[in-house]
């Protein structure tokens, strides 16, 4: 296979990823755990209305993922009537671990205090019940940190397969993901596991994924991941689906090839994705290519910044083809209708982008009142005493954009409730940036691109 094929048929993977893993899902229903969990004691007529309905409605959920954020803003389903609308969360994400064991150059975690705590498993369990009396039909057992840090992100996934939960997902780093760890997540009933995996060569991989700790190893943790997939065959599991990606930067981009022939046998979707800024700079894992990448700019968009009359500052994204895509401007964020995120204390954040949390929409628990920024201020301390851990930190506590009420109040009584609203109202307006921390938002769905080259 040549390279231009190669990575043609990286950007068909990615590009395909949601037909194949409906598809997925839908052949193996039958296996999936929530499946086996509700057909218990159903005899088989019921089995088969059973296994039909959760077809239908996984088809439902993927679909609702992909129109609902258009329907609503189409329709200015603002306050009362997004409320009227039965709209719900698609997915929960909930933080079982905020602390992260690598100190990756591109990530916020490096420059916004985030906390170093672990989600207990009663609050989890507590969030799956109120999460599965909406029917949401998806959960994410991560966000700013690494989940298999959790001992109990096993258990915690089993639950919400009981609870009818019907897609189960982690974003891993793998360092932690040994035999016993392996066999724990297999058996959980976990539906879909992501690794990330920034590199195609040691040295690239090294430099993109540095341990926190200790020194973080290559050969290590493609082991762990081929471990995986050598174990799932072995205990003749279909679940969980696995899907990897990668980052592209300067280092990265022209390892595509290495990347896709390094884990298309091991895994089932190989990914790669733009650089997305994540609180780092790009000249934080390469000086070249900042400078390139400002010539670049230049050389080719002059022209077509002056015909656009387009700010020169604009965005600049790089495809994994090569291709270059200016922004035209900012579009509505689906976030608002899809999801919600739950820090490792109960804190409600707005979408997945506020790492710092600072656009808090209500708590759904006490613990989170009552630490208030002190977990963020802790690890601030830290950072600045330069403890182990914490020496390639420069960190700022995060800036506080909504303080809502400081009371204990249910998923679905938040979802539908006057902060997040107010968000849906502004999007629905196109007046996203009147939100501070949207206006400042890197989400690259976000914005309006135009092919230049």
């Amino acid at each position: 296979m040549n390279t231009e094929s190669r990575q043609l048929a990286i950007k068909n993977l990615k590009g395909s990823d949601e037909k194949l893993r409906v598809a997925w899902m839908l052949k193996n229903m039958e296996k999936n755990k929530t499946f086996s969990y509700l057909s218990e004691k159903s005899s088989a007529g019921e089995k088969v209305k059973l296994l039909k309905q959760l077809k239908d409605d996984y088809e439902n959920y993927r679909y609702e993922w992909r129109n609902n954020p258009k329907l609503a803003i189409k329709n200015k389903l603002i306050g009362e009537k997004f409320n009227n609308s039965e709209i719900k969360p698609l997915c929960i994400d909930i933080e079982v671990a905020s602390v992260c064991d690598l100190a990756c150059p591109h990530c916020y975690r490096q420059f916004i205090s985030t906390p170093d705590k672990i989600m207990s498993k009663e609050l989890a369990f507590k969030l799956i019940d109120q999460a599965s009396e909406m029917k949401v039909p998806s959960m994410k057992f991560n966000w700013r940190g690494e989940p298999l840090l959790n001992p109990s992100l096993p258990e915690i996934i089993d639950y919400a397969k009981q609870k009818g939960v019907l897609e189960t997902i982690i974003n891993t780093n793998a360092t932690k993901l040994d035999k016993k760890m392996s066999e724990n997540i297999i058996n959980s009933g976990l539906d879909l596991l992501i690794y990330s995996f920034d590199g195609g060569t040691k040295k690239s991989y090294e430099k993109m994924r540095p341990g926190r700790f200790k020194k973080n190893n290559f050969e290590e943790i493609y082991n762990n991941i081929k471990s995986f997939g050598e174990l799932k065959k072995k205990m003749r599991s279909s679940f969980p689906r696995t899907k990897i990606q990668m980052v592209l930067t300067d280092d990265t981009f022209n390892e595509q090839e290495k990347y896709f022939d390094l884990f298309k046998d091991i895994v089932d979707d190989v990914s790669v994705k733009q650089y997305t800024e994540r609180g780092g700079k790009i000249s934080d894992i390469g000086e070249e290519y900042l400078k390139k990448s400002t010539t670049h700019h230049k050389s080719i968009t002059k022209k077509f910044l002056d015909i656009k009359k387009i700010n020169p500052d604009s965005e600049v994204m790089r495809d994994p083809d090569g291709s270059v895509y200016i922004s035209k401007g900012r579009m509505p964020c689906e976030q608002p209708y899809q999801r919600m995120l739950i820090t490792y204390d109960g804190r409600v954040s707005m979408c997945c982008y506020d790492w710092g949390s600072m656009h808090p929409v209500g708590y759904v628990d006490e613990l989170a009142i009552k630490m208030g920024e002190q977990s963020y201020e802790e690890v601030k301390k830290k950072a600045d005493l330069k403890i182990k851990g914490f020496e390639l930190m420069n960190l700022e506590l995060p800036k506080i954009f909504n303080n809502p009420k400081k009371e204990v109040k249910t998923i679905e009584e938040i979802w539908f409730g006057k902060s997040i609203n107010h968000v849906r109202t502004k999007h629905s307006k196109n007046a996203l940036e009147e939100i501070k921390i949207c206006k400042s938002c890197p989400f690259k769905e976000t914005y309006n691109w135009e092919k230049i080259n």
